[in-house]
């Protein structure tokens, strides 16, 4: 029945091939990605000249290396005082490289950054916001795809699931882009939304699958989806009203997903100290006092937790399986596909899988792709009754509630 449902998605898909694969060229859209928020010190870098202009088209060059810190209602750009609330920052076609500045010393945006800063391209926007400022990166769409795939997954994996992702991560961008006016940016650079690492780890293989793919975005009734995925689903998907309250007839789970066994999230087990876990529940403002007992209390129709049931001294506390792993980090306790023992002092979660699990699981369609399916079937696979369309015919989606969790 899967091979079936995979082999119409291909079929039908196939009737259209000649106008899929040959998307427009001409739609260049420029995706704002929130680098970070709360920034006090920033080093930029560039071999050729940097140019600043604030909201005043005031404008300003350095080379080859500016540096920028708040101090009170102004900017200091290279040791002058600037009062600007907006600043533009870029290098012609050259690229930028970033790091943070502070106690003395320079630090990568990202753990994974190499020492050679975040390199990135495009327009880099600073905003006051508060205390701090908003590191916004305004990126061509398909150079943030680049910057998403090899971030989100091993660029060694099969090309076809490169494409696979290419489109997904590409999808996403395009719907949060057209439903984020309002905002100073469209997706933030971590799992909050999806992983994008600037110029890291971008390669031929990477390059080869996004222009391959070049405008294409997965639709329904000619919108872009809310193009979910996550690492590993050990069963069958889960459904967005589940976990992020989202009724979308694309994402309602009950995808079977029996192609991800090779991965290293399949199956896990994690421990954590009673009195850790109460601290980090009340973190997330839940009132607990000392647990006596943790109980998964009601189950999705995809087998994971739905909510579970905490005793402690002061009474009962019921919340939401995602709810728990966010408040003990979703490093630690992967999914919601769990069972919970209690070991003296210790909590013990043994589960299956990682992420959320709704839509596309990132290790079944690299398993899907080495058995020969392509990246269009796969997409269709896992999110049903969608279809692949060029992103300049697309039309504005459906505004939604604000998910609760990270996509991933």
């Amino acid at each position: 029945m899967i091979a079936a449902r995979l082999w119409a998605g291909a079929a039908g898909l196939g009737v259209c091939l000649g106008i899929i694969m040959m998307p427009e060229a001409g739609v260049a859209q420029s995706i704002r990605v929130l680098l970070a928020p709360d920034v006090q010190q920033l080093e930029v870098q560039s071999d050729q000249t940097i140019w600043v202009t604030d909201e005043h088209d005031e404008a300003w060059s350095y080379r080859p290396v500016l540096r920028i810190r708040v101090r009170g209602r102004a900017l200091i750009l290279n040791g002058k005082a600037v009062a600007s609330d907006q600043l533009t920052l870029r290098a012609g076609n050259h690229d930028l490289k970033l790091w943070l500045n502070g106690n003395g010393r320079r630090t990568a945006l990202h753990a994974s950054d190499d020492k050679g800063g975040l390199q990135i391209s495009g327009v880099i926007q600073l905003l006051r916001r508060g205390k701090g400022l908003l590191l916004v990166n305004h990126v061509d769409l398909e150079e943030y795809v680049k910057g998403v795939v090899p971030a989100e997954v091993n660029p060694a994996w099969h090309p076809e699931m490169l494409k696979v992702q290419a489109v997904a991560a590409r999808t996403y961008a395009l719907y949060h882009h057209m439903l984020s006016v309002a905002r100073d940016y469209d997706v933030v650079a971590s799992i909050q939304d999806q992983v994008y690492r600037g110029r890291q780890g971008i390669d031929e293989r990477v390059i080869q699958a996004v222009e391959s793919t070049r405008g294409l975005v997965v639709t329904h009734q000619g919108a872009p989806i809310y193009a979910a995925f996550s690492s590993t689903a050990a069963g069958i998907t889960e459904d967005a009203m589940v976990v992020w309250s989202k009724d979308l007839p694309y994402l309602k789970g009950g995808v079977e997903c029996p192609f991800d066994l090779e991965s290293p999230y399949y199956q896990w087990k994690a421990s954590v100290k009673l009195d850790t876990l109460e601290k980090s529940l009340r973190q997330q403002g839940f009132a607990v006092g000392a647990i006596s007992a943790i109980t998964p209390l009601t189950y999705s129709r995809a087998g994971r937790v739905a909510t579970i049931r905490i005793t402690h001294s002061s009474g009962e506390l019921t919340l939401r399986g995602e709810d728990l792993r966010k408040a003990l980090g979703y490093t630690l306790v992967p999914s919601t596909q769990f069972a919970v023992e209690s070991v003296g002092q210790d909590v013990v979660f043994s589960g299956y899988g990682a992420g959320h699990a709704v839509g596309l699981c990132q290790w079944g369609a690299k398993e899907l792709a080495e058995l020969g399916y392509s990246f269009s079937s796969i997409l269709r696979y896992y999110y049903p009754g969608t279809e692949l369309q060029d992103a300049s015919l697309t039309q504005a989606p459906p505004v939604l509630p604000t998910p609760s969790a990270p996509p991933s």
